[in-house]
This record gives C-alpha cells, sequence and structure tokens, in this order.
C-alpha cells in the first residue's frame, strides 16, 4: 500500500546546483595535523572534559561526558596526545568561544576496544543510554540528541518513522551521496530506531530529483515489511522536519509541541546511518559527510573527522581565485564564516566557497510595499511583512502573538522579497532577544522569591525567638511569685512550693546569725559629729525623738473599731 502525499503551503525552487559535487563517490579526508573538537556540538547542556593536557587517546575515546540527559558524549576522532582542554572560537553564526580538546593525532588511529550489541535481545531504554553515551546527535543540521528524540510520547509509542533523505537545500549533496553508496548501513540504522521506537510503519522521503538515491534504497528494502520509500516532489523546504512530516503524514506540529506526542518521530538518513554503526560495529560517531563545493576546482563529497580545521578541507577542492567568502551550510539557511581555521562539527553538512559572480551581493535594503510575496513564499503559514515590522519597532509582544517562534528560518521570505530586506536576520534579533528577557526574568523571579524566602526565614526565626523569650520569662515569673503568695489564696499545683523542714540545729546557726547583725547594727556609732553647731545638735535631737516616736507607735496594737 503506497502512503498518499499533502502539500504544504508556500516553498520557493532554487537552481539546486547539485550536480556539480555528485560527479565522484565519497572520499576520506586525510588525517589533519591538529584536531579541534568542541565539546558542545549538540542542543542540550556542554559535556565535561574527561581528559587533560599531555593525556594519551585513542580513537573513539570519550573526552566529554554527558552533563545530563539533555546532551549527548563527544569522543576523541583519532588517536594521539591531548594538547590542550582550551576555548576556541567555533563555526557559529554567534562567533563566540567555547571549550574544545585540542588532539595531535599519531598517525596510528588506533580504535578502542570495540564491542557490536544484538539490539533485537535489548531493551530501548539501554539503547537509548548506548546513543547517548555513543555521540548520536541529529546530522540533518540541528544536531538534537537522538535518544530524546526516541523517547515515547503521551501515547507510549511512535507508531511511525520518518527518515528525512529530502535534502532540498541548494548545493548540498552529502545525503544523496550516502544513500547512494550505503544504502545497507542506512536501513540497518533504521531497523534498530524502528525497534526501538516500536513503530508500525517508516516512511522514507526523498526528493524527486534524486532518482538514483531512490532507486538504491527501495532495493535495499524491498525485502523490509512496513517500509515504504515515497518521492516527494522537489521544493524548498520540503526537507525540513515539520514540513516532511506534514507531506508524508499530513500531521501539522505546532510550536512548542514534539512529534512523539503525534506518534511521529523524524530522523535524518546520515543519523541512521551513524545509528547502525554505534549499534553493530560499535563505533561512536567521529566522523560525517560533508559536501565541499561551490567556487572550487573539484566540488566533492568528504568522510571528514570531526574537529578537522575547514582550511584543510579546502587545500582538497582548490576554491578558485575569485573566492571573496566561505559559507557553512547552504545559501539559504547557512551563515558565512569568519575564518577558516575553525573546526567542522557534527553539525557541519556542507562548506561552500562564493564569489561575487556565483553568489551576487544584496542590493541594498529598501522599504517594504507589502506585496505580500513573502507571505505566500511562507511554508509556516506565517505573515512575514508584520513580523517584520514588530521585530523592527522591537514590538515583541505583537512579534510573538503574530508567531514568530514558529518562523523556521528558511529564508524562502527574503529570497522572494523584491525589496531586498534581510527579513531573517530580523526574525533572529527578535528572537534572541525574546530569549534573552525571559532569560533575565526567569532570573529576575528567582532572585526575588530568594529575598522572599530569606525574609520569611529571618521573620520565623525572630517570632521563635520571642516565643522563647516569652515563655521562659514566665516561668521565672511564675518561680518567683508562687513562694510569696498571700496565705489565704487557695493552694494549687501551680502555686504550692514544698520547703524541706530546718532542724534545731540550722535554727539556732539563724537565730545567732540574726543577733549578730542586730548586734553589729546597734554597735554603729554616727560618725563626723564633732563640732557640730548648736542649731545642727538641735535638729538631730528633734529627729531622734521623732523616730523614737514611731518605734513606740509600732509597738502599740491597733485599737479595736467601734
Amino acid at each position: 500500500m503506497i502512503a498518499a502525499l499533502f502539500k504544504f503551503r508556500g516553498g520557493v525552487k532554487p537552481a539546486s546546483h547539485k550536480d556539480e559535487s555528485t560527479q565522484a563517490p565519497i572520499a576520506r579526508a586525510p588525517l589533519p595535523p591538529r584536531l579541534i573538537v568542541p565539546l558542545r556540538q549538540s542542543a542540550g547542556g556542554t559535556p565535561q572534559p574527561l581528559v587533560t593536557a599531555g593525556q594519551k587517546v585513542l580513537k573513539g575515546e570519550r573526552i566529554g561526558a554527558p552533563e545530563s540527559d539533555f546532551s549527548a558524549a563527544i569522543h576523541a576522532p583519532t588517536s594521539g596526545k591531548v594538547l590542550a582542554v582550551e576555548p576556541r572560537l567555533l563555526p557559529h553564526p554567534s562567533g563566540l568561544a567555547a571549550p574544545c580538546v585540542v588532539i595531535e593525532p599519531d598517525g596510528e588511529e588506533r580504535w578502542i576496544d570495540r564491542t557490536s550489541v544484538s539490539y533485537a535481545s535489548e531493551t530501548p531504554d539501554v539503547l537509548r543510554g548506548l546513543l547517548r553515551d555513543a555521540g548520536i546527535v541529529g546530522l540533518g543540521g540541528a544536531t538534537f540528541p537522538s535518544h530524546l528524540k526516541l523517547k515515547p510520547g503521551t501515547s507510549g509509542r511512535i507508531g511511525t518513522l520518518i527518515i528525512n533523505g529530502a535534502e532540498c537545500e541548494p548545493w548540498i549533496t552529502c545525503d544523496d551521496l550516502l544513500m547512494r553508496e550505503r544504502a545497507d548501513e542506512i536501513v540497518s540504522g533504521i531497523a534498530i530506531l524502528r525497534h526501538i521506537a516500536s513503530a508500525d510503519r517508516v516512511l522514507v522521503g526523498i526528493e524527486d530529483n534524486k532518482p538514483q538515491a531512490i532507486a538504491v534504497l527501495r532495493a535495499a528494502t524491498a525485502q523490509s515489511a512496513g517500509i515504504e520509500v515515497m518521492p516527494v516532489p522537489t521544493r524548498y523546504p520540503a526537507g525540513g522536519e515539520k514540513q516532511l512530516i506534514r507531506v508524508l503524514t499530513g500531521i501539522e506540529i505546532p510550536y512548542g509541541r514534539f512529534g512523539t506526542e503525534f506518534g511521529v518521530q523524524c530522523f535524518n538518513v546520515g543519523t541512521a546511518c551513524s545509528v547502525h554503526r554505534a549499534v553493530e560495529l560499535g563505533e561512536p560517531l567521529v566522523s560525517r559527510i560533508v559536501t565541499l563545493s561551490g567556487n572550487v576546482e573539484h566540488p566533492g563529497n568528504f568522510e571528514v573527522l570531526v574537529g578537522t580545521p575547514i582550511d584543510e578541507l579546502l587545500k582538497l577542492v582548490k576554491p578558485k581565485a575569485d573566492t571573496d567568502r566561505f559559507i557553512m551550510g547552504g545559501p539559504m539557511m547557512g551563515f558565512t564564516l569568519p575564518r577558516t581555521d575553525l573546526p567542522v562539527t557534527k553539525a557541519a553538512n556542507c562548506i561552500l566557497a562564493a564569489s561575487p559572480a556565483l553568489f551576487p551581493p544584496q542590493g541594498p535594503e529598501m522599504p517594504c510595499i507589502r506585496c505580500g510575496a513573502c507571505t505566500r513564499a511562507c511554508p509556516a503559514e506565517l505573515q512575514p511583512h508584520e513580523l517584520y515590522w514588530f521585530s523592527r519597532a522591537k514590538n515583541f509582544g505583537k512579534a510573538q502573538e503574530y508567531g514568530i517562534f514558529d518562523c523556521i528560518e528558511c529564508g524562502c521570505c527574503a529570497y522572494v522579497c523584491p525589496s531586498n530586506i534581510r527579513l531573517v536576520d530580523y526574525y533572529r534579533f527578535a528572537k534572541s532577544s525574546m530569549r534573552t528577557l525571559e532569560r533575565d526574568k526567569a532570573a529576575s523571579d528567582a532572585a526575588r522569591m530568594r529575598f522572599e524566602l530569606r525574609n520569611q526565614r529571618e521573620e520565623r526565626d525572630k517570632a521563635e525567638k520571642a516565643a522563647r523569650l516569652a515563655a521562659k520569662t514566665a516561668a521565672g515569673r511564675q518561680a518567683v511569685v508562687a513562694p510569696a503568695a498571700p496565705a489565704s489564696t487557695p493552694a494549687t499545683p501551680e502555686t504550692t512550693v514544698s520547703l524541706p523542714p530546718l532542724d534545731e540545729a540550722k535554727k539556732a546557726l539563724i537565730a545567732a546569725a540574726i543577733a549578730r547583725a542586730q548586734a553589729q547594727k546597734e554597735g554603729v556609732q554616727p560618725k563626723n559629729i564633732d563640732n557640730l553647731t548648736p542649731e545642727k545638735q538641735a535638729e538631730i535631737r528633734e529627729i531622734e525623738s521623732r523616730r523614737a516616736r514611731v518605734r513606740e507607735l509600732a509597738k502599740t496594737p491597733p485599737e479595736e473599731p467601734v
């Protein structure tokens, strides 16, 4: 049963320029004198380095451990000596540096001990962990960790696997040559992915401008039930993951949602091949196929070790004299490299040499005339001209309301814009600004929460301290008041104080002490009374007379009331 094809709106048909690099088979790039291996080569966290300068490593040895489940391991592409673990510039639009392991090859290409795994007898969890530790990521350009894409969604399984062999970007032919020459390895990897996902069927989508690849893969899957090779119309960006899923299944996946939620998942043919090598041969991902084309004398496809400097590859194809820049990726979604000593990463599927004749410079940007060409070309069914105005005005709320995060940055809108507006650059600016604002807001919210929790903790400590002090004060007052309570007050368990009886010896000692104190008091004579004036003596006599009368009154019992 042949599956029906669906359509997606928009798209463009630029000149393919694929014949230039498909005239020769895949060649192996020579070993460079230095390898610069970035520790972060996938979406997610940065793996932690496992080696230090001066250490010897073998080919396939782990040099970076996954930081978390949302990343993949990094391995040494060859045997040799680690020269440094330090930040180096990466081939990325940001132009930022990141930690890299610099390896000096010894030329021996000594592998680690490799062990194959019988995937049919292993559980999906074990195989997902194996792919994570083997560094398997998406080789279509996004480098999303493959083991995460194989986790079942809400339905508990992935019913349909999509294998992406469309390769719609102009000039790029690495997947085309891979399908022609290594179809058996791709089919083996598909079987492993299918086993992990428990998929009922597999659809292999290939653009119809690759008849040789279609024929080879159909022959390789002839004996495999449930696998269909589906030619799809040649229209950029039919190779986009969401676009291909829509063409083959009719399922439209919105922004922020994943294919597993809809029972479908997509993998690149290069990823399937690397899955085969990781499971069946025990080889982690240390190389990939790279297209070298454009303004060069000998275009072609090469199997390149990860970490190979790009300028070493350019020597193989000999760029022409009028080459003015180099582009990583295709002309639609690629970016200009700031320099050529940057390393090849797992995301590097193509290096293009550009010249003014081959890639004419874009004209000056002119005002938007609202012609609607960008809207008709948008495969995500957005309104690019509205997104342009909101992004330019930094009205990020309206840009998000109009679905800017649904933009796949394919460049179709800029390709057809008669005003030469670099629309994708505006969208990238808006997206990065919004993500920065979200990060800042999250950091601010976290700081505010920490401050509030600290204040609550201090208030709680003050309240507890005050309660302890009050309880202590109340207990002290109770202990003082209880013995002095009047006799008429009824005894209670709280006020009754039991004193031990005194024996006769203690009573005698107390009486003697009281007598001594009284005698001492009576024996005290007033001082400084010499040479008193008659007036002062008379005043003293009057005071003593009053004291005597008070003492007499104190001894007289009070009269009974009448």
